[in-house]
């Protein structure tokens, strides 16, 4: 970064702290830009349409999603990451791209921990492990048996290698003590249509996304990978029950700025998230879509991150993508 760039940015962060002493009523009235790494349509792009307005409520300005995909999700983080520091440009992240990317990309362009300014977790999902409906095997335990006499005959889709359910799929495997075949996807609905079809097994997917297929009987559900049996799936028994003890594994939503954001201004922002998450009609709708609600301190954030960071670290070994 030039000294140029450094001045700039040293001074633009003065300027917003003095705005942010001020109060709400001293804030510029443009749109914040809260950008997501995906295209639209998918649920990362639903759950920041969700959350959008009830911010812009507590904020007092517009909140406008704009879809960034590309560089396996990164552009986006990389565009706040290096962006201005007054709060205007904001990232609506998914997990993956901050615990998973940073193991698994050849080259990523900016750091997570470095680069980033966490502001507030958002919500928290789980994955669900839904298999072919003709598959012999009843339950976990039997899919289990069935994949250690038969190494490597299951296959199991994602929404890509590297993504969180292709790692949720390594993980099981290796506290199973078993070989699967991963077969990698653009996306998760290619997946599950494979999966409905009988040309995969199985796959991991978003509890929230799989329960309409769970629903109408095209896909069966194993088991959910949280502590706890997911509300919108009350028969469906978690990992733990259904034959793997201490199998937890979910991933979560959260939002940025740039890293040399005032601190000033990053409580203000967390504030309003805080806020905008307690709004009865926003918390239906996305419980309603599976999620949990997960709100709190710009800490909480930065240190999921990096914890799940570390464990990804070790599940990831040999996994590199560019």
């Amino acid at each position: 970064m030039t000294s140029t760039m450094c001045w700039t940015r040293r001074a633009a962060a003065l300027a917003v702290l003095a705005l942010a002493a001020g109060g709400v009523a001293a804030q510029n009235t443009a749109p914040v830009r809260l950008l997501v790494g995906y295209a639209a349509g998918g649920p990362v792009d639903a759950s920041a349409r969700l959350f959008a307005p009830a911010l812009a409520k507590e904020l007092g300005v517009p909140v406008l999603v704009e879809n960034k995909p590309g560089a396996n999700a990164t552009l986006a983080g990389d565009m706040v990451a290096k962006g201005p520091v007054d709060g205007s440009l904001l990232w609506f992240a998914a997990s993956p791209t901050i615990t998973i990317s940073p193991n698994v990309m050849k080259k990523m362009a900016f750091d997570p921990a470095r680069d980033l300014a966490p502001l507030a977790p958002v919500l928290s999902y789980y994955n669900v492990l839904v298999v072919n409906k003709d598959l012999p095997q009843q339950n976990l335990k039997e899919l289990i048996e069935h994949a250690k006499k038969h190494p490597g005959q299951l296959a199991y889709g994602s929404a890509g290698i590297g993504a969180s359910n292709h790692l949720c799929g390594e993980l099981f495997a290796q506290q199973a003590g078993i070989k699967l075949t991963h077969v990698p996807y653009k996306g998760n609905a290619p997946a599950m249509t494979d999966v409905m079809g009988g040309q995969l097994a199985m796959m991991f997917d978003i509890v929230g996304s799989a329960r309409n297929y769970i629903a109408g009987g095209k896909v069966r559900a194993m088991a959910v990978t949280s502590p706890q049996r997911n509300p919108s799936l009350p028969n469906v028994p978690t990992m733990a029950e259904a034959g793997l003890p201490g199998f937890d594994v979910g991933g979560w939503y959260g939002v940025y700025a740039a890293a040399g954001t005032p601190a000033a201004l990053v409580t203000r922002y967390n504030q309003a998230m805080v806020k905008a998450l307690a709004q009865p009609e926003l918390r239906a709708k996305l419980e309603e879509m599976g999620y949990e609600l997960w709100t709190g301190a710009p800490k909480l954030l930065a240190d999921r991150g990096g914890k799940e960071r570390a464990m990804w670290a070790t599940v990831t070994k040999g996994i590199e993508i560019e």
